[in-house]
C-alpha cells in the first residue's frame, strides 16, 4: 500500500467523522449517520468520477473505502457515547489534511483524462469540498465553504500549483508532497488566524442607501 493511498483512506476517514458528528448534531438515527458520513467521504470523488466519466467510481471498484467511512462512523458515535466529545481543533487540523489530499487526488485524476487547466482544477475542488456541501445541504446548514474561514480557495491555490509544478523536472511525490502541505498550510493559517474572503453584505448596503 502506497503512502499516498494511505493518506487518501485517511481522508476519507476524517470526512466520515465530520459527516458523522453532523448527524449527531441533527439527531439522526444510526443509519443516517451511516448516511451522512459516508455521502461527506466518497461525495466528491463520486461526483468527478461521473464527470469524466471515469466508470466504475472508486468506491465502487475498491470496497475498502466503503470500509473505512463505515468504521470511522461506527467509531466515531461509540467514541462520543463512551468517552467524551472529540476535540474540535483536532478535527479541523485532520480535516484540513484530507482536504489537501483531496484536492491533488481530484487534480491528477482529471489530469490523466487529458482536460484542460481549468477543469482540472475545478475536479480538484470538486474532490475535495462536494462531499461536505452535500452533508451541509441534506442536514439543513449554510455550506461551510460560503460562510466560512478560506476552504475552497486552499483548494483552488494548490490545485492550480500541482498543475504549474508538473512543467518542472521534478519527482511526481516531491510535487505531490509540495501541494498537499500548501492546501494544509493556507488552510490551518485561515482557521489560526480566521483569514476569511470579504463578505458581499447587500442588506447592509441598502440600509445606507435609505
Amino acid at each position: 500500500m502506497s503512502w499516498f493511498y494511505a493518506f487518501d483512506l485517511f481522508g476519507v476517514a476524517v470526512f466520515a467523522i465530520t459527516g458523522a458528528l453532523m448527524a449527531g448534531r441533527k439527531s439522526m438515527d444510526l443509519f443516517g449517520v451511516l448516511v451522512i458520513a459516508i455521502i461527506t467521504a466518497l461525495g466528491g470523488g463520486t461526483l468527478r468520477d461521473v464527470i469524466l466519466g471515469n466508470h466504475p467510481v472508486s468506491w465502487i471498484r475498491n470496497d475498502v473505502y466503503i470500509l473505512v467511512a463505515t468504521l470511522a462512523a461506527v467509531g466515531t458515535v461509540l467514541w462520543v457515547r463512551l468517552t467524551r466529545p472529540i476535540n474540535e481543533t483536532g478535527l479541523l487540523v485532520a480535516d484540513a489534511f484530507g482536504l489537501a489530499v483531496f484536492t491533488v487526488i481530484g487534480t491528477q485524476v482529471a489530469l490523466n483524462y487529458g482536460v484542460p487547466v481549468s477543469a482540472a482544477v475545478i475536479m480538484g475542488v470538486m474532490t475535495g469540498v462536494a462531499g461536505g456541501v452535500m452533508r451541509d445541504i441534506i442536514c439543513n446548514e449554510i455550506p461551510l465553504i460560503f460562510h466560512k474561514e478560506i476552504y475552497a480557495t486552499a483548494c483552488i491555490i494548490g490545485s492550480f500549483t500541482y498543475i504549474g509544478l508538473q512543467a518542472l523536472p521534478l519527482h511526481e511525490d516531491v510535487i505531490t508532497a509540495i501541494c498537499i502541505a500548501l492546501v494544509l498550510a493556507i488552510r490551518l493559517a485561515a482557521i489560526r488566524w480566521h483569514l476569511a474572503l470579504p463578505r458581499f453584505h447587500l442588506l447592509d448596503r441598502n440600509r445606507s442607501d435609505q
